[in-house]
């Protein structure tokens, strides 16, 4: 039985990187390009409508940003919702910390290679997070407060996870893939996919990504801040 191309749909609000990713990406035979919107409001319209599985996702256009349009769709609804890639031109930006939180499932910056762009879209689709561990812990240091109160969980959240629950939620934390833990912690892969699965739902967090804001945030792995 074939497997069903990938739908992704492009948000961006300049036309020429919408076409860019768009010939990248219908370049691949296992990607299909189910539509394009240039802001906010439109492309919540065309998602409930087309059904993507990605969405690459601008934060600052016109209208509706791209992080109030993450936080509606992601929101609990019917269905199962869209991966969401969110498309920044800085690899710094608290846009992205709070799409992160929102449940977006990673970022990546606008200039990104033909071949990270196609694997960014196959990563997320199979549920794992787009997370450079050194972007990210750049990104998390800035914005991280770990005093605040956290997302849709907290500390005694934690305390309903397992010992071994917890020590691969770190190495989540940390950016490792299942692949990478399960070389870690010499179990399965299968295993893995368990473990994060069930930390998941004891967390009622959406993805690996909130789990690494999470992570921070709890001071579960802590963050490094520069003196001065």
């Amino acid at each position: 039985m074939t497997t069903p191309p990938l739908r992704v749909l492009i948000v961006d609000d300049q036309a020429l990187v919408r076409a860019g990713f768009r010939m990248i990406l219908q370049a691949q035979p296992d990607i299909t390009v189910v539509g394009e919107a240039a802001d906010g409001e439109t492309a919540i319209r065309l998602a409930r409508r087309l059904r993507p599985d990605v969405i690459l996702m601008d934060v600052r256009m016109p209208g509706l940003d791209g992080l109030e349009a993450t936080r509606r769709l992601l929101a609990v609804g019917e269905g199962t919702p869209p991966r969401i890639v969110i498309l920044t031109t800085f690899d710094l930006d608290e846009y992205v910390y709070a799409a992160l939180q929102a449940g977006a499932s990673g970022f990546l910056l606008k200039d990104v290679s033909p071949e990270h762009l196609v694997g960014a879209v196959r990563t997320v689709s199979v549920g794992d997070a787009l997370l450079a561990p050194s972007i990210t812990r750049r990104l998390i240091e800035r914005f991280a407060q770990p005093t605040a109160t956290p997302m849709p969980a907290g500390r005694e959240a934690l305390a309903a996870l397992t010992a071994r629950e917890t020590e691969v939620f770190r190495l989540v934390a940390r950016g490792m893939s299942n692949a990478e833990i399960a070389d870690a912690l010499v179990v399965s892969e299968a295993t893995v996919k368990t473990h994060v699965a069930g930390i998941l739902a004891k967390l009622s967090i959406r993805n690996r990504a909130q789990a690494v804001v999470l992570a921070y945030e709890t001071g579960v792995v802590e963050v490094t801040r520069p003196a001065g």
